[in-house]
């Protein structure tokens, strides 16, 4: 082996003072940087990222920027295939379905988005409520739960959707009737094994009441769980409402729905397969880059998938 000899120019000498005998070698940052440095390392997940802005922004303009009206009927002009007139081809009614599958593509997402920010309003105050308490107030909202989601959701969707209107607001309260349950059981969990940490007793021996405790020191050290919940929650909403649209129980004609639009083109999807091609696509890619981008996350915030 080589000998390999030192010489005094090879080393920096340190100074007397701690500062300079205790240099810091990494840079100090925070949870949620690092967080964000693990999930932008991710290209899947940032490729779903990238994928759900387009498809948001598309909902926003898409209806627009081909010059067709979504809702006008042009019964000479229906059921053609794409073209440079029509991008996406017509229906039975000679309706454009590029407008109208991004004018159902900006429903299905603000319906995800309207439950899943009901689901995490519900679901963090109660969930909050019984980990921090315990004792007989966990105990009674606890079995209120599980009585609650023994029963059928969609069972529970339907019947309110039946007595009340069909609309969008319909929609999302029969989907946040049920939905806020798993997010009150996570946030529960994590309230009951951050509550005895040293800071709290500190606040607690300091006076500060329990909302102060639970919105400043608890749920905001349990947001990352709560925030993959609330990702991977929306893409269950939004194939719930197209599930009911698919029955005719969600948004009503003249307005599109991909749902709807599924269900008008299931009845000769071989005769004008464009028809269900589109809708369908565009619902299949949203739920699975929600999806991605939500196991992505939970991989980013979990402190045990750290190298």
């Amino acid at each position: 082996m080589k000998d390999q000899s030192f010489t005094p120019d090879q080393f920096t000498k340190l100074g007397n003072d701690k500062k300079s005998s205790e240099p810091v070698v990494r840079e100090s940052i925070s949870a949620w940087k690092d967080a964000w440095q693990r999930l932008s390392s991710n290209k899947i997940a940032m490729l779903s990222l990238i994928i759900l802005l387009l498809v948001s922004l598309m909902a926003i303009i898409g209806p627009h920027i081909s010059g067709q009206d979504f809702q006008t009927n042009h019964l000479k002009e229906k059921n053609l295939s794409p073209s440079g007139t029509y991008w996406f081809g017509t229906d039975d009614l000679g309706r454009d379905l590029f407008s109208r599958t991004w004018m159902g593509a900006g429903i299905s997402l603000q319906v995800g988005l309207y439950a899943a920010l009901a689901d995490l309003a519900l679901g963090v105050i109660i969930g909050g409520i019984m980990g921090y308490f315990g004792g007989r107030v966990d105990e009674i909202l606890n079995r209120f739960c599980e009585i609650l989601y023994s029963i059928p959701s969609m069972l529970i969707i339907i019947l309110l959707i039946v007595i009340m209107s069909p609309s969008m607001f319909t929609i999302v309260l029969a989907l946040s009737i049920t939905g806020w349950i798993s997010m009150a059981w996570i946030v529960r969990g994590q309230i009951i094994q951050l509550k005895n940490q040293e800071y709290v007793m500190a606040a607690q021996a300091l006076g500060a009441n329990t909302a102060r405790i639970l919105f400043r020191h608890l749920i905001p050290n349990a947001m990352g769980p709560i925030i993959v919940t609330l990702t991977l929650t929306v893409p269950s909403a939004i194939f719930a409402e197209a599930f009911l649209s698919f029955l005719g129980l969600g948004v009503q004609s003249p307005a599109a729905s991909l749902g709807t639009m599924i269900n008008d083109a299931i009845k000769a999807w071989t005769l004008y397969p464009w028809r269900m091609i589109f809708p369908a696509a565009v619902i299949s890619i949203t739920m699975l880059c929600f999806n991605i981008f939500g196991d992505g996350l939970r991989d980013a915030l979990d402190p045990k998938m750290k190298k």
